[in-house]
């Protein structure tokens, strides 16, 4: 039965069809496998930096195209019937073995550019018949699966071009500083040599053997007119490159950022503009300069297009030759202490509640909430300010207080749908100090969230008053994954409204800004920019951002290693280099108000709240929609006056000498600092002394201690027990305030209401009483006296 099939046709059948098997397969998938370098090239693809392979080669990744130059530069050096054979070029391999024979040695392989590819891709095996036998076989293989513009970028990305330069496009990088599409034609004949012998015909060596094989290649080229006379002319006089040029190395940590992300050995199309890469560098080094005199080393910027979240320049840090200032670090993706950054963002958030108007007033006033005391910048009080004042002079004490009457909870929710990927631990851990830079942000992420905010205002419009949740993302460095805006919106708000926004944006314009924020005038003649400096604890870290309708600029200014410098600060570091940037953008027009979340209602101009009926002077301002429900004014009210102007009831005068008068009374911790710094502030009358007062405008309030706090006294340095300070607030600046302690009299004060005390540990009673009989009393704890 067995001797039945094993007939010699049926062998052969046998064999051919295993031989079929083993040819369908016989080429690898893919056919090079070798790394390739990570290559990052700016939105009109020109290299901005590279990083070597994983072998040491500089290996672009393939290119999808040959230029024509260098496609017929090749064709006529290596393989004038490309296009014709089918692998293997029988006239050219009888050709080539008439030569070697007659030369006694091997001077031409005969082997067509399907058959090289199969060489370059087999590595280092030896050249004789077997193994060019193999290389046929493989050839006509390749030629079934690639097509003929897949088999010429397959060469063009392998071949070797001399020492460690793999590939043509590495190749018109190192020895001619451009893409291979803007080769010459002297430029791309030499690279056409070049793979023939690379090892010999090396740019820095053996010039006259390149420019004689380069020059021979362009004389085919002529008289197959492939190039006309004059082409011909130019060509041979222009020189060969002296060496390999270094490649450009421009935007290393948005390369080092891209290989994070998983773009290594990939070629990366970004979406850096680069004119203003090169101009943000050059004012990026300016600053620098002048900041490291005050050992302040390092610098992160980045510009991004509003409308779709692209970054045009990129500056991780400064550049450091010997990385003396960990200058490798990519600032832009490293958690920073935020300083006061975020403020402008809960401003945000309680315009769209309603929680508060752009000019409702804040206490300013020494406040400390669960053992957290606040300070101001300037460890000064103004006792209250206007919310929109507060945001654009930054001041700690009443972003504190907005955080806690909008609520930290609710906060810390906003700022991780913000995208805020630092904001991972529970709004615990952070606690108020929140607002201050309790927490850390990324430049990145931050720079980010403002060109989203505007972003949300701009196509606020388009989408016929709707939105799209789109429009709040992170910032995005690949051209290829752009994300354009939507054509229409939807219904629901993704974090902050336009309203919020716009009333936001617009407090960050406020051309009232005190003296110190120099800088800023230079760009009023470009067009307006709302920005917002921070600082954090210990001057260790500066920022600014600022945003227009096209652009957003983050500024992040300090030392990597987190130490803190006098004078780094986000105002005077910082600051100065956003309106540089911000020099090189083109000045646009400003953002249409929301009008369909806007109102303009009356207010009190004293308090910011809704006017009421006893407000004496109004503004018209626009607020959000939402603020409509908001409180009236409750701090002008109506009082009682005689003749003389003193206070005075029902009780003690008729109504025929009593005359009304709406009056602008602020609580009396409050006043006592307010009218520090307004002069024209109006102090409440004294009552007059045959009337008994029975309003409830009190007259006196205890600024420390605060109800049931509990304090520990600490011990110097020398072993004294230190003392605590009590404050008291008094309306009538001439007052006489008597202090007793646990019923003990202490001591009375006059006009300045302080007193040093030294309580044993234990509960107490304060109580405060002044020459009217007004009493007040406080409960606190001493925990404790220790070092």
């Amino acid at each position: 039965m067995l001797k039945k099939y094993l007939n010699p046709k049926n062998i052969i059948t046998l064999v051919v069809f295993l031989l079929l098997i083993w040819y369908a397969f016989c080429l690898p998938k893919p056919l090079f496998n070798d790394p390739t370098s990570t290559v990052l090239v700016d939105n009109q693809d020109q290299l901005l930096a590279a990083k070597i392979a994983g072998d040491g080669q500089w290996r672009f990744p393939n290119i999808d195209s040959v230029p024509y130059k260098f496609e017929k530069a090749l064709l006529y050096f290596e393989d004038e019937y490309f296009y014709k054979h089918p692998g293997v070029n029988p006239v050219s391999l009888y050709r080539a073995t008439r030569q070697n024979i007659k030369a006694g040695k091997i001077i031409s392989g005969g082997s067509t550019l399907t058959m090289q590819v199969i060489r370059l891709s087999r590595k280092g095996k030896s050249r004789n018949i077997y193994q060019k036998l193999v290389e046929c076989i493989l050839a006509t293989r390749a030629e079934i699966r690639y097509s003929k513009e897949e088999i010429l970028q397959l060469y063009a990305s392998n071949a070797p071009f001399g020492g460690n330069v793999v590939g043509l496009e590495a190749a018109a990088w190192r020895y001619f500083r451009q893409t291979p599409e803007n080769l010459s034609w002297a430029e791309a004949a030499t690279l056409a040599v070049l793979p023939n012998s690379p090892a010999l015909i090396h740019p820095g060596r053996n010039r006259d053997e390149l420019k004689e094989k380069r020059n021979f290649l362009l004389k085919k080229l002529l008289d197959k007119k492939a190039i006309d006379d004059l082409d011909y002319e130019l060509a041979i006089e222009e020189p060969l490159p002296d060496k390999p040029y270094s490649l450009p190395q421009k935007t290393l940590h948005l390369l080092n950022r891209a290989i994070k992300d998983g773009y290594e050995g990939d070629y990366v199309h970004s979406t850096i503009d680069s004119y203003l890469q090169d101009r943000t560098e050059e004012i990026v080094e300016r600053h620098h300069n002048i900041l490291k005199l005050n050992e302040i080393h390092n610098v992160a910027a980045i510009i991004l297009d509003v409308e779709t979240g692209n970054v045009l320049a990129y500056i991780g840090n400064t550049q450091d030759a010997n990385n003396s200032h960990e200058n490798l670090v990519d600032i832009t993706d490293s958690p920073r202490s935020t300083g006061s950054i975020l403020k402008p963002l809960l401003f945000a958030c309680m315009q769209m509640e309603g929680t508060i108007l752009p000019e409702t007033l804040v206490p300013d006033i020494p406040t400390q909430i669960s053992g957290y005391m606040p300070k101001n910048f300037d460890r000064t009080y103004d006792g209250a300010v206007h919310a929109n004042e507060a945001l654009y002079r930054s001041l700690n004490i009443p972003a504190v207080r907005m955080l806690q009457k909008y609520g930290l909870d609710k906060f810390h929710h906003k700022l991780k749908k913000l995208k805020l990927s630092t904001i991972n631990k529970h709004a615990d851990h952070y606690g108020l100090s929140l607002i201050l830079g309790g927490a850390e942000g990324k430049l990145w992420e931050i720079t980010g969230i403002y060109a989203s905010m505007a972003r949300t205002l701009n196509h606020f419009h388009n989408y016929s008053s709707k939105y799209n949740k789109q429009d709040f993302h992170l910032p995005n460095y690949d051209l290829n994954k752009t994300i354009y805006p939507s054509k229409k919106g939807e219904n629901d708000i993704s974090v902050l409204d336009a309203g919020s926004i716009w009333l936001t944006f617009e407090t960050l314009t406020n051309v009232n800004r005190p003296f110190q924020e120099t800088g800023w005038e230079s760009y009023v003649s470009s067009g307006n920019i709302a920005w917002k400096t921070g600082t954090s604890f210990g001057f260790r870290d500066g920022w600014a951002v600022g945003v227009t309708p096209e652009y957003a600029v983050g500024v992040w200014i300090g030392n990597a290693t987190g130490e803190g410098r006098p004078g780094l600060t986000g105002l005077n570091a910082a600051g100065p280099l956003l309106f540089d940037i911000f020099k090189l953008l083109p000045a646009n027009k400003w953002f249409n108000p929301p009008y369909d979340e806007l109102v303009k209602v009356p207010t009190c101009k004293k308090s910011g709240h809704r006017a009421s009926k006893y407000c004496s002077e109004t503004d018209s301002v626009f607020i959000h929609i939402s603020g409509l429900k908001s409180e009236q004014c409750n701090y002008h009210k109506l009082i009682n006056l005689d003749k003389n102007g003193l206070r005075v009831n029902s009780e003690c005068r008729s109504v025929y000498e009593i005359h009304q008068e709406p009056w602008f009374v602020l609580p009396p911790v409050q006043e006592w600092y307010y009218r520090i710094k307004n002069s024209n502030y109006r102090i409440l009358p004294p009552f007059a002394t045959d009337c008994e007062p029975f309003d409830d405008t009190r007259m006196m309030d205890i600024i420390y201690p605060k109800q049931l706090s509990r304090i520990f006294i600490p011990i110097d340095l020398d072993g004294t027990i230190s003392e605590v300070i009590f404050q008291v607030a008094h309306r009538n600046p001439e007052s006489t305030i008597f202090w007793h302690l646990d019923d003990d009299y202490i001591g009375k004060t006059q006009r300045i209401h302080e007193m040093n005390l030294n309580p044993e540990p234990g509960k107490h009673l304060l109580t405060l009483v002044d020459e009217k009989g007004e009493t007040l009393i406080r409960e606190f704890e001493i925990l404790g006296k220790s070092n």
